[in-house]
């Protein structure tokens, strides 16, 4: 990829970033988590057995990077998922380690039946 001007190259550190948020696990916990229903922060650090600190700093990332929306409630603060796209982009990364996962134990069955046969 050629970037020739400074606003692709700001263009691919702004990609760069986006996906970064998804590069942490307890990010991608705090999404599957959010899937099917908006949850509170307390909430969510019971199912993840975590701090508040560290729930609330992700939720932050992700509120910023437009992933999530926040709403309050009295002392709550309650969290959603505000772009359903991510999801189908996990659904592409997930099926792609899948297949790359079933190839690989192809490749470990095949082995092991060549390996057999000249026993």
């Amino acid at each position: 990829m050629q970037l020739a001007d400074s606003s692709s190259q700001e263009v691919v550190q702004y990609i760069a970033e986006y996906f970064s948020i998804l590069s942490e696990p307890m990010r991608l916990r705090l999404l599957n988590l959010l899937r099917d229903r908006e949850q509170c922060v307390q909430e969510l650090v019971d199912a993840t057995q975590t701090s508040q600190a560290n729930v609330s700093k992700h939720l932050k990332v992700m509120l910023q990077a437009g992933i999530l929306s926040r709403r309050s409630e009295g002392t709550s603060a309650y969290y959603s998922i505000e772009d359903p796209l991510i999801f189908e982009l996990c659904n592409l990364v997930c099926n792609r380690l899948a297949t790359r996962i079933e190839q690989q134990a192809r490749h470990f069955r095949d082995f092991n039946t060549r390996e057999m046969n000249y026993k």
